[in-house]
C-alpha cells in the first residue's frame, strides 16, 4: 500500500532522566538502549512497514538541526518531513498538524502515530499489530494500540476493552470502554485482574477520518490547522490550546461509543520513561547490576550505575541509581525513580541551566563543549563538522582567541579572509563580524577562549545564516 505514512511525536523534555536527558537534548536524542538514539531506532523500526519518504516527525524548533542529523545519517529522504513546532502545545495539535500535511498531499493516507522515546524489543508483534490496526481503520476507525501490562505500573494510563469487535485476523480488536489516567497500586493491581491494558500513545486512523473526527469534536483546533503556512506558523501554532490527544479526541469518541478501537499486543514495550525502566531493559551482571561507562562495583547489588565521563566507584549500595554527567551527578533509590521530576524542579530553581543544557552542545554546524567558566571568561571546544560553518556574527560584550587543534579552519574576520592549519590561531576583536569554517572532508576541532564583560550565549549578532537560526541559536 502506497497511501502508509507514519508520524513521529519527538517532543517532550524527559526530565525524569535527569542529568542525562536536559531540555535542549532529550531523551528521545540519546542512546539509551543500544548504539542508535531512542529516535533513529524508531524510525529504522516505522520504515519497514513505510517508505522513508512517508516517514514525518513532529519535534520542538529547538531540536529541529539535531532531528534532522539524526534521521539523515538513516534515511535523507525523510529530512523534508520534519515539522517543527515554534511553541509547545501537547500531542493534539502536533497531530494535527502532521495529519492536514498529509492529508493535502493524499487524501487517502493511512497514518500511525508513534513516540520518538519508546523501546519494542518484538517488533514481529509489533509490525502485526499495526498491520491489523490499520485493517479496522479501513473501517473509519480511531485505533490504539494496547499493550497488555506485564505488572501493576502506576507509571502509565490505562484503556478498559469492551466488547470483541467482528474483524478476522490473528488478533483481537476491541471496543475501547474508558481510558483512566496513571493510578495508584491498588487501583493498577485490580486493572491487570480485569485485563486492563496499558496506553502506548500509538494510534492509526485514515487521514480523512481524523479530519472528520477533528472537525466535530475540535472544530477550534479543525479551524486554526487549516489557516497554518510558514508565513504566519508562529502566530498561528501559538492560539492552539494544550490539548493532548487522549484527552482531547480519543476519550470524547470513547464517551461517546463512538468508533474507537484498541488492538491489544505483546511486543515487550517500554516507554523507557524513568531510570528504573531503563533498568529493567538492560543485561545484569552477576550482582544484578547494570553498569555503562567506567564503573567499579564491590559489594553493590541491584543497581544502575551509569556514568558519561570518568570512573564511578561504589561500595555496599543496594538497589541505588548513579547517574553522572560532565556537570552533575544524581544518587537516589530506585524505588523513587519516578520522582524525579520534583527533584529537578529544585535543581531548576538554583541552576536553571543544569536542566536545560549540558556542557556539550549541538549544532546544525557541529557541537561545542564549555570547558570552563567563570566572571569574565569562558573556554570552550569546538568541532565544525567537514562542509559546515558557523553564522557571520557578531559580539557586542567579548572578544574570542581561536587555536585550531585539528583540521583546516577558514576565517572571516571583517573583510578579510584566511586559513589556518594545525596549531596556528588567530583573535577576533570585540565588534569585528566574523565566520569559522571547515571547507575540507575532515572535522575541524578548535580551542575558543572568550574574553569581556558578558560571556553569555546570547551576546551573538547574526548577519548571515545557513540554516536560517534566530539570533540566539
Amino acid at each position: 500500500m502506497n497511501n502508509r505514512y507514519a508520524v513521529i511525536l519527538c517532543g517532550g523534555s524527559g526530565t525524569r532522566l535527569w542529568p542525562l536527558s536536559r531540555t535542549l537534548r532529550p531523551k528521545q536524542l540519546l542512546a539509551l538502549n543500544g548504539e542508535q538514539t531512542l529516535l533513529q531506532q524508531t524510525a529504522q523500526r516505522l520504515t519497514q512497514h513505510i517508505d522513508p519518504t512517508h516517514l514525518f516527525t513532529v519535534t520542538h524548533e529547538d531540536h529541529k538541526f539535531e532531528v534532522k542529523g539524526q534521521l539523515a545519517e538513516l534515511f535523507p529522504q525523510a529530512v523534508a518531513n520534519v515539522l517543527a513546532e515554534p511553541s509547545a502545545r501537547n500531542t493534539l495539535p502536533a497531530i494535527a498538524w502532521a495529519t492536514y500535511q498529509i492529508y493535502q498531499q493524499d487524501q487517502s493516507a493511512l497514518i500511525g502515530v508513534f513516540a520518538s522515546d519508546h523501546s519494542i524489543d518484538n517488533e514481529d508483534a509489533f509490525l502485526s499489530a499495526w498491520q491489523t490496526a490499520e485493517q479496522v481503520a479501513e473501517q473509519d476507525y480511531l485505533v490504539l494500540l494496547g499493550i497488555k501490562p506485564h505488572e501493576p505500573a502506576t507509571g502509565y494510563g490505562y484503556i478498559k476493552p469492551s466488547e470483541q469487535l467482528p474483524f478476522e485476523g490473528d488478533l483481537a480488536v476491541h471496543q475501547v470502554a474508558q481510558f483512566v489516567e496513571k493510578p495508584d497500586i491498588e487501583n493498577a493491581q485490580q486493572f491487570v485482574r480485569d485485563r486492563y491494558l496499558w496506553n502506548s500513545g500509538m494510534f492509526v486512523f485514515k487521514a480523512s477520518t481524523f479530519m472528520q473526527m477533528l472537525e466535530q469534536y475540535q472544530p477550534a483546533i479543525y479551524q486554526q490547522v487549516l489557516e497554518i503556512n510558514p508565513a504566519n506558523l508562529v502566530e498561528s501554532y501559538a492560539k492552539f490550546p494544550s490539548l493532548s490527544m487522549d484527552y482531547g479526541l480519543a476519550e470524547v469518541l470513547a464517551k461517546q461509543a463512538e468508533k474507537i478501537a484498541v488492538v491489544p499486543v505483546d511486543m515487550a514495550w517500554s516507554d523507557l520513561g524513568s531510570w528504573d525502566s531503563i533498568y529493567a531493559r538492560h543485561e545484569k551482571d552477576a550482582h544484578n547490576n547494570v553498569t555503562h561507562g567506567e564503573v567499579v562495583n564491590l559489594d553493590t547489588k541491584n543497581s544502575l550505575i551509569w556514568t558519561e565521563t570518568g570512573l564511578v566507584a561504589t561500595l555496599g549500595l543496594n538497589n541505588v541509581v548513579v547517574i553522572q554527567t560532565a556537570d552533575a551527578t544524581l544518587i537516589c533509590d530506585r524505588s523513587r525513580a519516578e520522582d524525579i521530576k520534583a527533584l529537578v524542579a529544585e535543581v531548576k530553581a538554583i541552576r536553571p541551566a543544569l536542566t536545560e543544557i549540558h556542557q556539550t552542545v549541538y549544532r546544525p554546524w557541529g557541537s561545542y563543549t564549555v570547558l570552563e567558566e567563570r566572571a569574565n571568561f569562558k573556554i570552550k571546544r569546538i568541532v565544525v563538522n567537514p562542509g559546515a560553518k558557523l553564522s557571520m556574527q557578531m559580539h557586542k560584550h567579548r572578544s574570542e582567541h581561536w587555536v585550531v587543534v585539528s583540521g583546516v579552519a577558514t576565517i572571516s574576520n571583517n573583510d578579510i579572509e584566511y586559513i589556518l592549519q594545525e596549531n596556528q590561531s588567530t583573535y577576533i576583536p570585540q565588534t569585528h563580524r566574523h565566520r569559522l569554517a571547515n571547507n575540507t572532508s575532515e572535522p575541524l576541532s578548535i580551542i575558543e577562549v572568550q574574553c569581556g564583560e558578558y560571556v553569555g550565549e546570547d551576546d551573538i549578532v547574526r548577519f548571515d545564516d545557513h540554516y536560517g537560526r534566530l539570533t540566539n541559536q
